[in-house]
C-alpha cells in the first residue's frame, strides 16, 4: 500500500512533477537536436550540397518522424499499455506473457537492444555536446584544435559521471528538471530567431516533402537518409521506460511543450542552412555542426555549457534507466543476480556496480574507438530500431488481449511496423560504419538473456518434487530426538517449488538423510515474481502442524527480495496469531523476544559428470554455473548479509544416463 500511494503522488499533474518528468524523461530524445542535421549533412557531402528543396524534406521527415513513431506510437498508444503504472519493455512482456511462451523472445531481443543503446548514447551526446568547445577562440589558443582534447575532456566527464552513481544522484537529480526546462526553451528561442528568417519553411510540415526527397536528385543518400533522420526519435523508447517514475499525465501534459521546442529548432537550423549554405569558408570546414552555428556569438559559450548539461542529463537518465532494465530481468529470470543497492531515498532509484563499470568501461571504449561524434553518429540508432519492432510486436498481442478488434489490431502492426522496418533497412548501412560495435553489445546481452531463461527450464524440466506430507512424521520425530542436536531454532530452505503442498527431493534429502537436521521450526520459502510490478503477499501451508510450515512469497517485479525483512515480519505474526509457538531464550539482550535463531540454507546445483543431456544444453548449464561465481551469493541477493546462511552443493543428474550394472563374479 505505502508503495502504491508513493506511485500515485508522483503520478499526479503537479509542478514538482512537470519538471521530475523534463528532467528525467526527456533527456535522450531532447538532445538530439546536437546531433541530427550535422549527420544529415555530413550524409549528403556537406552544407555547399544543400538545395531548398533538400531542407524542406529533411525538416518535413523529421515532423512526421516525431509525429508517428513518437506522438502517436509512444505517448497515445503506448503509454496506455502500462503494468500498474510501470512502462518500459519487459513491464510490456509480463502484460502478455501468459498469452504465448514465445513472446519472451522479443522481449529479450528488444530488452538487450534497448541496453546496447544505453551504453552508446552517452557517448553520443557528451561528445557532441563537449565538440563546441572547438568554436571557441579562447579553448583552441588554450588546448589547440586537435581532436584528442575533446577525448580526453568527454572521457574525464563519463568518468565522473559514472564515479557518482555510487552516492546517489538525488541532489543533482532534483537540478534536472529545472536545467531540461531551461535547455528545452533555449532550443525554442535559439530557433525561432533563425526561422524568422525564412519562416516559409514550415511549408515542410505538408507530408509530401518527405516522400518526394527520398526520390530526388538533390537527395544524394535516397533511402538510407532516413538512418540520419531516426535519431531524432531515438528516446522514444525511454520516454515508454519511465512511464513508472513520472506518471502518464505528466508525459501528456509536457510532450506537445517538448516536442514544439524540438521542432523550431530542427526548422531554425534548417533556415541557418539556407542562409550559409554559400558561404565558402563553412563548406570548408570539417565536422560542422548547423547547431552551434546558428547560436548567436554572443550566446555561444551559454550554448556550450547549457548543451554539455542536457547531455549529461540525458546519460544519467539512460544510466539510471539500464540500473533499472537489467533489475527487471533479473526479478523475470532472465540475467544474473547481480549485488544491487539504494543510494538515495528517492523512488525507484537503485544502482548495480557491476552493470555500472560494464557502462563505463564500454561507454570509454566507444569514444576511444570512434574518437569523434560525427563517427559515433554513423553508427547510432540501428539497435534502436530493433527495439522498437519487438515493442510493436508485444503491443499487438497486448492490444489483442485487450480484446481490440482485430481488425484495428492488425492495422496498428502493419501500419508502424512498415516504418520502423524501413527505418531499420535503412540503419543497417550503418553495421558498416561501426555500427557491428552496438550490435555485438546487444547480442552479447541476448545470449546472457537466453542462457539464464534456458538453463532454467532445463532446471525446472528435470526437476523432482515430493509431497511434504510423506515426510511429517519423520520431521516431528526428529525434531524432538534428544540423541541429535539441535541444528538450528527456525531452518528455512529456499525452494523453486510452487506447489504449496510439494517441495524438492533434495531438500527433503538434505534435512534428512545428509546429517538429519534438527530443528524446532522448518521454513520451506517460495518466491515467485508476479507481473504487478509492487505487489507483496504471502499465503500459509502449515500441514495441520505448527512447526513445519510452506511459504509462498508473491513479489512484484519491482519488489526487492529482502527475504530476512520478510521472513520476521510473518514469523512474529504467526507467533501472535498462536499458529506457531513462540520460542523463548535463556540468553538474549532482546527482551521480550518470542523467536530463536535463523539459519538459512541454498541448495547450489552443480552438473554431474552422470548427467545425459544435449551438447548444447550441457554447455549452456555450465557456462550459467561459472558466470555466477562472479555475481551476487544467494547471501547478498536475499539481504542475508547479517544472518546464518549454509549453503549445500549437490549435483544435478539431469536426463537420462546410461548406468553400468555391475555383474558379480568370485570366480578366479
Amino acid at each position: 500500500m505505502e508503495l502504491s500511494s508513493k506511485q500515485s503522488h508522483i503520478s499526479n499533474l503537479t509542478l514538482g512533477g512537470i519538471l521530475v518528468t523534463l528532467g528525467v524523461v526527456y533527456g535522450d530524445i531532447g538532445t538530439s537536436p546536437l546531433y541530427v542535421m550535422k549527420s544529415v549533412l555530413s550524409g549528403n557531402g556537406g552544407i555547399q550540397h544543400v538545395s531548398e528543396n533538400f531542407i524542406l524534406g529533411t525538416l518535413s521527415l523529421v515532423f512526421w518522424t516525431l509525429t508517428i513513431l513518437t506522438s502517436i506510437k509512444y505517448v497515445f498508444i503506448t503509454l496506455k499499455a502500462d503494468n500498474n503504472g510501470e512502462g518500459g519493455i519487459f513491464s510490456l512482456f509480463t502484460l502478455v506473457r501468459s498469452r504465448s511462451k514465445w513472446l519472451i523472445i522479443p522481449a529479450m531481443i528488444g530488452g538487450s537492444a534497448l541496453l546496447a543503446d544505453g551504453m552508446l548514447t552517452p557517448a553520443v551526446t557528451v561528445t557532441s555536446a563537449v565538440e563546441g568547445l572547438k568554436l571557441l577562440p579562447v579553448f583552441e589558443n588554450l588546448f589547440g584544435s586537435n581532436q584528442k582534447n575533446i577525448v580526453y575532456l568527454v572521457i574525464f566527464i563519463i568518468c565522473v559521471l559514472f564515479f557518482i552513481q555510487h552516492i546517489g544522484t538525488e541532489f543533482i537529480g532534483k537540478l534536472f528538471g529545472p536545467i531540461m526546462f531551461l535547455w528545452f526553451s533555449s532550443l525554442a528561442f535559439f530557433g525561432i530567431i533563425n526561422l524568422a528568417e525564412n519562416p516559409y519553411l514550415l511549408r515542410a510540415l505538408s507530408p509530401h516533402y518527405a516522400v518526394n526527397i527520398l526520390f530526388s536528385d538533390d537527395n544524394k543518400l535516397g533511402f538510407f537518409i532516413l538512418g540520419s533522420i531516426f535519431l531524432c526519435s531515438t528516446g522514444a523508447e525511454a520516454l515508454y521506460s519511465d512511464l513508472g517514475h513520472v506518471g502518464r499525465k505528466n508525459i501528456y501534459f509536457t510532450w506537445p511543450f517538448v516536442k514544439i521546442c524540438l521542432l523550431l529548432n530542427y526548422f531554425g537550423q534548417g533556415a541557418w542552412i539556407l542562409s550559409a549554405r554559400n558561404h565558402s569558408a563553412l563548406g570548408m570546414m570539417e565536422d560542422l555542426n548547423p547547431f552551434y552555428q546558428m547560436i548567436p556569438h554572443g550566446f555561444l559559450i551559454y550554448g556550450i555549457a547549457i548543451s554539455t548539461f542536457a547531455a549529461i542529463i540525458a546519460s544519467q537518465a539512460l544510466i539510471s534507466g539500464s540500473f533499472t532494465l537489467v533489475s527487471e530481468a533479473i526479478k523475470l529470470n532472465l540475467f544474473p543476480r547481480l549485488h544491487t543497492l539504494y543510494p538515495s531515498t528517492m523512488k525507484g532509484q537503485l544502482y548495480i556496480p557491476a552493470i555500472n563499470r560494464i557502462l563505463c568501461i564500454v561507454c570509454i571504449g566507444i569514444v576511444l574507438f570512434f574518437q569523434s561524434s560525427e563517427k559515433m553518429e554513423a553508427a547510432y540508432g540501428l539497435a534502436i530500431t530493433v527495439t522498437m519492432l519487438m515493442t510493436t510486436i508485444l503491443l499487438f498481442n497486448y492490444m489483442r488481449k485487450k480484446n481490440t478488434p482485430i481488425v484495428l489490431s492488425v492495422i496498428m502492426l502493419v501500419f508502424f511496423m512498415s516504418f520502423e522496418l524501413s527505418f531499420f533497412l535503412a540503419n543497417i548501412v550503418k553495421f558498416f560504419h561501426g555500427g557491428f560495435v552496438a550490435i555485438i553489445i546487444a547480442v552479447s546481452i541476448l545470449f546472457v538473456m537466453y542462457l539464464w531463461d534456458r538453463a532454467h527450464i532445463i532446471k525446472m524440466r528435470y526437476q523432482e518434487n515430493v509431497p511434504v506430507k510423506q515426510y511429517i512424521k519423520q520431521l516431528s520425530k526428529l525434531r524432538v530426538d534428544p540423541e541429535i542436536p539441535k541444528y538450528a531454532s527456525n531452518l528455512v530452505c529456499l525452494s523453486n517449488c510452487s506447489n504449496p503442498k510439494e517441495i524438492e527431493r533434495k531438500i527433503m534429502y538434505f534435512l534428512l538423510d545428509k546429517r538429519p537436521k534438527k530443528a524446532d521450526v522448518y521454513w520451506f520459502v517460495n518466491v515467485t515474481v508476479t507481473d504487478e510490478p509492487y505487489q507483496a503477499e504471502y499465503a500459509i501451508e502449515n500441514f495441520g502442524t505448527k512447526h513445519i510450515i510452506k511459504i509462498q512469497l508473491k513479489l512484484g517485479f519491482r519488489i526487492d527480495q529482502k527475504l530476512n525483512v520478510f521472513l520476521r515480519q510473518i514469523s512474529t505474526e504467526l507467533v501472535k496469531n498462536k499458529e506457531i509457538e513462540p520460542q523463548t531464550s535463556s540468553y538474549s539482550i532482546l527482551p521480550g523476544r518470542n523467536l530463536g535463531d535463523f539459519r538459512f540454507v541454498f541448495i547450489q546445483e552443480i552438473l554431474s559428470h552422470e548427467t545425459s543431456l544435449s551438447a548444447w544444453d550441457a554447455l549452456l548449464l555450465r557456462t550459467k554455473f561459472f558466470i555466477q561465481k562472479f555475481t551476487a551469493s544467494p547471501t547478498n541477493w536475499f539481504g542475508l548479509d547479517t544472518s546464518d546462511v549454509y549453503i549445500e552443493k549437490v549435483p544435478m543428474f539431469l536426463g537420462q544416463s546410461d548406468r553400468v550394472v555391475l555383474k558379480r563374479n568370485d570366480g578366479k
